[in-house]
């Protein structure tokens, strides 16, 4: 039976007992809204460790824009109907005083892979999600993190983060679940209009194309992407680059693991994805 707990203490207290007993405990840390793409994260999860919990909570240090933490979907009801039966141990849920209780004046802050792309978009941003996943590791006492591909560079701050602070958990990067024409699943896809979710494969569709040009020795095939991104109805690229797939830098060839990343804009929604080269 999924228990739902919302302090520290007893969420603690339950973990414990488990680790007393041996058991393996890995946590999935989402912001809740939840979709087939977090079903996967604890399914792999269950998978993996005896016990999972799978944490819901709104991190309002990760949010640059105030509007878009307001608007961002809370439905933590229909979230724990869909975990239930996946046979996950704990939904924890704390609120926000909880995670930040009056006083609080400490904060990771990260540089290097963080720095790029996102971190240069959205100033604090990874500032934000490594504070809040270094508390959920600690205040979960996990042994397994589990997080999806998509967020790829989130998943790269994270795993600099517990090799840099020694935090004893061992960070799986999942597969990005996409629905059936290409587009990665994400909570924000829900706030598209009908017309807005048929032009958003689009990006994935120019993705892959260009990814394909760039093995081939394309030197246009960025730029050719974000024309085909745009031409199909976004209305702003972020940026569409290719980097080193663990630091993040440019690429500065094709002899190691590359990421080809992208952030665009549709009806005021911000898309991001990613593929391997």
């Amino acid at each position: 039976m999924t228990q739902i707990i919302r302090t520290v203490a007893d969420l603690r207290a339950l973990v414990r007992g488990w680790k007393a007993a041996g058991d393996v405990v890995g946590v999935v840390p989402t912001m809740g809204a939840l979709h087939e793409g977090h079903l996967s994260l604890a399914r792999a999860a269950k998978a993996d460790c005896a016990r999972v919990i799978v944490t819901i909570f709104v991190n309002p240090k990760q949010f640059n824009n105030p509007d878009d933490l307001t608007k961002y979907p809370r439905t933590e009801a229909a979230d724990a109907d869909l975990l239930r039966p996946l046979g996950v141990d704990v939904i924890f849920a704390p609120s926000p005083d909880e995670v930040y209780p009056t006083g609080f004046a400490t904060a990771v802050t990260m540089a290097g892979v963080a720095q790029p792309l996102e971190g240069a978009l959205r100033p604090g941003h990874f500032d934000g999600v490594a504070t809040v996943v270094a508390k959920l590791f600690g205040m979960t006492m996990a042994d397994r993190g589990y997080f999806g591909q998509k967020d790829w560079q989130q998943l790269q701050v994270v795993k600099r983060l517990v090799r840099d602070l020694n935090i004893p958990v061992w960070v799986v990067g999942c597969e990005t679940i996409r629905e059936a024409d290409g587009l990665a699943m994400s909570s924000r896809n829900a706030q598209l209009s009908i017309a807005g979710r048929a032009i958003a494969p689009a990006l994935f569709v120019a993705m892959t194309r260009a990814a394909a040009a760039l093995r081939a020795g394309d030197a246009t095939a960025l730029a050719t992407c974000q024309t085909e991104v745009l031409a199909a109805g976004f209305e702003r690229v972020e940026y569409i680059e290719l980097r080193d797939a663990s630091s993040l830098d440019p690429a500065e060839g094709l002899d190691r693991p590359l990421r080809l990343l992208a952030a665009a804009w549709l009806q005021g929604v911000r898309l991001i994805d990613n593929i391997p080269l």
